[in-house]
């Protein structure tokens, strides 16, 4: 699709950052060659946001925060099968779900778990700062990665329903077939590190990988003094 743009070097290519802050800045080197002057980035806590913060540099656009959850398997946090938004609105994997064979009352309980965590980091994270205006603004949206997308769409149907005057998708790296179905859904999406192996995961684009906690994007938040 030719919205999307990639760095062909980095095609296929397995630990190509040295961790998030590095894939900012190789991001943010990209980004910035057709951003334009002003814009708004919007980061997916956690991952997206020391990646984000990496970019401000390049762009020097303001930078807030959508927040967005994964819909966590029971038996295995690590794993999604789908994502919630500020709004409430879900998104499942519907094949996964159907295998999964999880009952109704099972599903509605993770959903809430996963509302009830998005409730709480918009207190910890914003301080009761309401989410911006983005309408008519051109806006990034940033995360670490796609795996399976549902994340970053949960994303792009919140911040759309507020009418930007464009949407941009900025990641690291990603599952090719999830790229050009997000793709579909942005202006633009750039990811630096597209691979179509057959067994994906973010954390393989990275050297040093570990799970940002709420308390460390806090502390990165209050560094970047936020509006």
């Amino acid at each position: 699709m030719k919205n999307i743009i990639e760095s062909k070097e980095l095609r296929n290519r397995e630990f190509v950052f040295a961790d998030r802050l590095d894939a900012g800045r190789q991001l943010g080197s990209l980004v910035t060659k057709e951003a334009g002057d002003t814009g708004l980035l919007l980061a997916i806590p956690s991952g997206g946001v020391p990646v984000a913060a990496a970019m401000l540099p390049f762009l020097q656009w303001p930078l807030d925060l959508l927040l967005v959850r994964k819909v966590q398997i029971p038996w295995n946090t690590e794993a999604g099968f789908g994502a919630i938004n500020l709004d409430g609105d879900r998104l499942f994997n519907q094949r996964l779900l159907d295998a999964l064979q999880l009952t109704d009352e099972e599903v509605e309980s993770q959903v809430r778990k996963a509302f009830a965590s998005i409730e709480k980091r918009n207190e910890l994270f914003q301080e009761g700062r309401p989410f911006p205006d983005i309408a008519d603004k051109n806006v990034i949206i940033v995360d670490d990665g796609l795996a399976s997308g549902y994340t970053m769409l949960a994303a792009v149907k919140y911040a759309r329903r507020r009418k930007p005057a464009s949407l941009t998708i900025a990641v690291p790296t990603g599952l090719q077939k999830t790229v050009k179905n997000l793709a579909a859904h942005a202006d633009r999406l750039y990811c630096l590190n597209i691979r179509d192996t057959s067994s994906f995961a973010v954390a393989s684009a990275y050297r040093n990988w570990f799970d940002e906690t709420d308390e460390g994007i806090s502390k990165l938040l209050k560094r970047l003094r936020l509006p």
